[in-house]
């Protein structure tokens, strides 16, 4: 499977729990980090709600 790079590019203050929560699943704690996932429909759609957060490529 292909592999995504996410990186964390807006904070998460004032943002909705359900949001905060999705980030750090996302395994994302700080600005600027980046983390490697898998890509499968679960990351997709978690990617699809904190799209304006992250940014997102092709590993």
């Amino acid at each position: 499977m292909a592999k995504l790079k996410i990186t964390q590019i807006r904070s998460v203050i004032k943002r909705t729990a359900q949001q905060k929560k999705t980030v750090a699943a996302l395994g994302l704690r700080k600005l600027n980090q980046t983390v490697e996932h898998e890509d499968s429909p679960q990351i997709r759609g978690m990617l699809d709600k904190v799209s304006h957060l992250v940014r997102i490529e092709n590993a």
